[in-house]
C-alpha cells in the first residue's frame, strides 16, 4: 500500500484533527507497522459512539498497516469513580465492551487487549507516572482534567489529579506512535508530546476523531477546551449517563425509532444536527446507500449515495426532517442487529450485559 492511501486511512472521517500531519507522514515513512492505541473507561452501557463509530475508525488504521493496542483503563475508571470506584466491577464492564467490539466485527487476532492494572502491577510504569508529574506544574495537569470528563473546580478526590500523568505514561510504556483518541482527549496527548523529547520518549501523533453528538443537540460551552467549537463539541457528545439522548447498541427498533423520532433535527440545518452526524460519520462509513421511503406525493423513495447529496437535499429543503430520521433509524437498527443478536444468542455475553445492565450508571 502506498503512503497516500495509508495517509487518506489514517486521516479519513471521523477524524477531525491530526497533530501533525507532518509527523504522521514522516511515521510513515520510516515505518510499516507504527503501532497506534485507543483507551476506554469501562463505566456502563456502550452507545452507538463506543460501538460502531469507534470500530470503524479502529478498522481503518488496522488497513492502514497499523499495530494496533486496545488499553481498558480500569485504573482510571476507578480513579474516576465509574462504577462506584468497584475495581472488580469495572473490570466486568471491560469485559463487556470486549464482546462489543468483537460483535461489531473487530478481529481480535488483529488487536492486542491491555489492562490498566497490568501495567499499574510494574513499578517501571510508576516511575514514567512520577517523571510526568515531576515535569508539569499542577496548574498545567488541572488543565488537562477535561480528558476525566471533569473540570478543575470539581476534582473531589487527591489521586484524581494523577489521572492525566497516568494517561500520559500509558502512552510512553507502552511505546505508542499514534494516540488515536476521542477529541476529548486532545489534551493529554498534547502534553505527551510536549513531554516526550525531553523524557527520552518518542514524539506520539496524535489523531483526534469527532465526539458523536447526543440526540438533544448542541449543548452549552462548558469550558473543556479553550477552542469554542472543539468545546461545545465535547459538552454535547452523546453520554450513557443520559440514556434518552444516547442509542445503545441493544436498543430494539422501536426504542431506536421512538429516540430518533424526538431527537433534535431542525428543518435545513446541518450544523449542530445529530441525526444528519450519525449518517456522516457512521452511516455511509458502514453502508453504500441510505434508503429514504416516503409516499410519492412528497417526492416518494429516494436513494442516497452520499452523505455530500443527503445534506445537500436536507439543507435545500427536498427531504423532510421526518424522512430522514425514518431512515436513519433504519440504517442504525440494521448496524446495530448483529452487536444486539449476539448478546441475545451468546450466555456468556447476555450474562456479561445483564451485570452492566444492572449497575448504577455513574458520571
Amino acid at each position: 500500500m502506498d503512503l497516500e492511501r495509508r495517509i487518506e486511512l489514517i486521516t479519513r472521517p471521523p477524524v477531525e484533527e491530526v497533530i501533525t500531519l507532518e509527523d504522521l507522514r514522516s511515521l510513515l515513512e520510516t515505518s510499516e507497522r507504527p503501532l497506534a492505541y485507543d483507551g476506554f473507561e469501562p463505566s456502563g452501557l456502550a452507545h452507538i459512539a463506543i460501538g460502531l463509530l469507534r470500530p470503524i475508525k479502529l478498522q481503518d488504521l488496522l488497513d492502514a498497516g497499523c499495530r494496533f493496542k486496545l488499553l481498558l483503563a480500569d485504573w482510571h475508571a476507578m480513579i474516576n469513580n465509574k462504577m462506584g470506584g468497584d475495581l472488580e466491577k469495572i473490570r466486568r464492564v471491560g469485559e463487556y465492551l470486549l464482546e462489543v467490539w468483537r460483535a461489531a466485527g473487530i478481529d481480535p487476532s488483529r488487536v492486542e487487549v491491555v489492562w490498566a492494572s497490568d501495567l499499574a502491577a510494574d513499578p517501571e510504569y510508576w516511575k514514567i507516572v512520577i517523571r510526568v508529574a515531576k515535569s508539569v506544574t499542577i496548574k498545567r495537569m488541572l488543565r488537562a482534567l477535561p480528558i476525566m470528563g471533569r473540570l478543575a473546580g470539581e476534582l473531589e478526590e487527591a489521586a484524581q489529579i494523577f489521572y492525566p500523568a497516568m494517561q500520559v505514561a500509558d502512552i510512553f510504556y507502552m511505546g505508542v506512535e499514534i494516540c488515536q483518541l476521542g477529541l476529548d482527549q486532545r489534551r493529554a496527548n498534547i502534553l505527551a508530546r510536549e513531554l516526550a523529547p525531553k523524557l527520552g520518549f518518542k514524539k506520539p501523533v496524535a489523531v483526534h476523531h469527532h465526539m458523536l453528538m447526543g440526540l438533544q443537540g448542541p449543548s452549552e460551552i462548558k469550558g473543556f477546551e479553550e477552542d469554542s467549537r472543539m468545546d461545545l463539541q465535547i459538552a454535547s457528545k452523546m453520554s450513557k449517563s443520559i440514556p434518552e439522548t444516547s442509542i445503545f447498541v441493544h436498543d430494539d427498533p422501536e426504542t431506536i425509532k421512538r429516540k430518533i423520532m424526538k431527537a433534535y433535527c431542525p428543518p435545513r440545518t446541518a450544523e449542530g444536527n445529530p441525526i444528519l452526524e450519525y449518517a456522516k460519520y457512521i452511516i455511509f462509513r458502514r453502508m453504500s446507500v441510505l434508503h429514504v421511503e416516503r409516499p410519492s406525493r412528497y417526492g416518494g423513495p429516494v436513494d442516497y449515495y452520499s452523505y455530500r447529496d443527503l445534506e445537500k437535499d436536507y439543507v435545500e429543503g427536498r427531504l423532510h426532517p421526518a424522512d430522514l430520521k425514518n431512515a436513519v433509524a433504519e440504517a442504525l437498527d440494521e448496524l446495530i442487529k448483529p452487536i444486539r443478536e449476539h448478546f441475545e444468542k451468546d450466555p456468556h455475553a447476555e450474562k456479561l450485559y445483564e451485570f452492566v445492565r444492572e449497575q448504577e450508571i455513574t458520571r
